[in-house]
């Protein structure tokens, strides 16, 4: 096998591969992954058969001498089309030992894509991982609702829903990324003393690129913007980027009722949703209130994990 740093010229066979993979998602897709190029260096690779056939591919960036999954995606392991077999995977984790060990790179930290996001069974990577001695070093909890099975809300949930459908809320799908931003980073700055990962000339960047896969849906009251979700859509499932919810929508249960929409109407022909993680200090802490909130909706704990590959 051989093993390719990514370059520009790889650009089209690198996205025609996440296109017909079996575990890709929209934002290993080049133009994606270089919205923040300023913030990391790039190191993705590219894996070739002995056919010259690309088999798989890695988005990675490196800080020193460690090579990271890319540390701008949410996760990131190899991605692989339907020919991929669990040999051909550690045959992949040799060659790229070896690649890795001639860069002079320690180790590799690895996160490995959750099954949610698979469209077809992709866990040859996680037996590699173990073959190879890989240490789980961090476990976050994402909490995901199987939409193909009937949604069972907490009685808590189906009040706070009752509730907000009393209170004449509009929800509408819309383009206004400006007006979300004014709420979600007072709501961040007021409550976490933090900014959005994202600043909105990314987002309205990315929204551009990938108009498909990238929405936003705001609950308003008297035309006022009082909470907000901005969705990322794959293939099979649907994950919630951002919420945000005003005083005003917290008091009249807004973001529950504009999350019910998205669940049982907007989104009820997809396989899973996604609410995302729970989790601080590298997954050891578990946010109990906010994961409360998600499991009143129907979800469960999905495990995303990150090893460390010492190379040797």
């Amino acid at each position: 096998m051989k093993v390719i740093k990514y370059n520009l010229s790889y650009k089209n066979i690198w996205n025609e591969f996440v296109k017909n993979s079996k575990n890709g998602h929209f934002f290993f897709q080049r133009d994606y992954m270089e919205y923040h190029n300023n913030r990391f260096e790039d190191f993705s690779l590219l894996i070739f058969d002995e056919n010259e056939k690309l088999i798989s591919i890695l988005p990675a960036n490196i800080n020193e001498n460690i090579l990271y999954s890319h540390q701008g995606l949410t996760f990131g392991g190899c991605v692989v089309d339907d020919k991929m077999k669990t040999e051909i995977m550690l045959g992949i984790f040799e060659s790229l030992k070896a690649f890795l060990k001639e860069e002079n790179i320690a180790k590799i930290v690895y996160k490995v894509i959750p099954y949610i996001y698979h469209i077809k069974p992709s866990e040859e990577d996680r037996y590699a991982l173990f073959r190879n001695d890989a240490k789980l070093i961090r476990r976050n909890v994402t909490s995901t609702i199987d939409l193909t099975e009937q949604v069972r809300y907490s009685k808590g949930r189906k009040w706070t829903v009752n509730k907000a459908k009393k209170e004449d809320i509009e929800i509408v799908e819309t383009n206004d990324y400006k007006s979300f931003w004014l709420l979600l980073s007072s709501v961040l700055e007021s409550n976490h003393e933090v900014k959005p990962v994202h600043t909105l000339e990314e987002m309205e960047k990315l929204v551009e690129i990938f108009p498909k896969n990238i929405k936003l849906f705001l609950a308003k009251k008297d035309d006022e913007v009082i909470s907000g979700a901005l969705v990322y859509e794959n293939k099979n499932i649907v994950h919630t980027q951002y919420l945000a919810n005003s005083e005003t929508g917290r008091e009249i249960c807004a973001l529950d009722l504009l999350i019910d929409y998205l669940i049982k109407e907007r989104y009820k022909e997809k396989k899973y949703f996604d609410f995302g993680i729970s989790n601080e200090d590298a997954g050891r802490y578990l946010n109990t209130g906010l994961i409360s909130q998600k499991e009143g909706f129907g979800a469960r704990a999905v495990a995303q994990d990150f090893y460390e590959l010492e190379i040797k």
